[in-house]
């Protein structure tokens, strides 16, 4: 099993694939690495060489008492980063983990890095404040926090039916896709997840996003149920100088797994040196920058 041990001792579990241009993928909450197999497998059979982590905590990690923020996630990944020797790299976040890839930014530059892509991304802050009254109030945010210290088992099985929409009419999604989001959430420590609730919803990543200086590619399902994207991905696309936006009609918030062929060719198409940005859909709120 591949490992890194970092600075304050932590392990941290990696999967390393192909050969080609790098291309890490930062997971959501509360999944692991496993999560972006179906995007791994395709980008390796392209030409490039792709490394997901199990964040602290989560998966094959260790289960790190400390350090479950913002700050630690994208040191995390920094000294992984650093440790394969990776340069010119394409980041790649799925909601908790887009906060993790603007926090690695933001923290720690991009002299590795190439583009970015956030997907159904938390940035630039879930939580509703004064400065962001169209956030989420805290009171959703501490009843994820009494769901899991209630019944963490139940929850999950729950939480599965908005991250991908099966409460909508016409939803399409295996039960063992479902059998496969449970079975990732029961591996993550459960402080390590009560920890990252907070780190995710109240974590302001407006400064991060301001320091993105490499091309940025976000997507976004324009019925995700977990992350609105009237108060992210909109909002995120103002803050990024260089960055394109494609929404997708009625997607979820696992768009990486329902939308699988979309999201793939859309990031395929995104990483290719000289090659025009063409969405796999049509090219609904395909923006660029004034």
């Amino acid at each position: 099993m591949s490992t890194i041990t970092t600075r304050d001792g932590t392990e941290i579990y990696y999967k390393d694939w192909g050969h080609g241009p790098a291309v890490v993928f930062s997971h959501g909450w509360p999944l692991n690495s496993d999560a972006w197999d179906g995007q791994m497998l395709f980008l390796a059979q392209n030409g490039y060489r792709v490394v997901a982590h199990d964040r602290r905590g989560h998966g094959r990690s260790s289960q790190a008492s400390t350090r479950n923020d913002m700050n630690g996630y994208a040191d995390d990944l920094a000294e992984l980063i650093e440790a394969l020797d990776l340069t010119d790299v394409t980041l790649v976040g799925h909601s908790t983990g887009g906060g993790e890839v603007a926090r690695y930014i933001g923290r720690h530059g991009t002299a590795r890095v190439a583009k970015a892509a956030l997907i159904g991304a938390v940035p630039p802050i879930m939580l509703k404040t004064s400065a962001n009254p169209d956030g989420l109030p805290i009171e959703v945010f501490d009843g994820l926090r009494a769901a899991l210290i209630e019944d963490r088992t139940q929850f999950y099985r729950d939480f599965a039916v908005m991250f991908y929409g099966t409460n909508r009419p016409g939803t399409a999604v295996s039960q063992g896709v479902l059998d496969q989001f449970w079975r990732l959430c029961m591996q993550v420590g459960l402080k390590n997840a009560y920890d990252c609730v907070k780190a995710f919803s109240e974590t302001d990543f407006s400064d991060d996003l301001r320091a993105f200086d490499v091309p940025t590619l976000l997507l976004h399902g324009e019925d995700d149920q977990i992350v609105p994207i009237h108060d992210s991905a909109k909002l995120a696309e103002r803050l990024i100088s260089d960055v394109k936006a494609v929404y997708y009609p009625g997607a979820p918030h696992g768009l990486t797994v329902t939308h699988q062929a979309q999201v793939n060719a859309d990031l395929l198409a995104f990483m290719r040196e000289g090659t025009a940005f063409v969405p796999s859909i049509a090219p609904v709120g395909v923006t660029t920058p004034a």
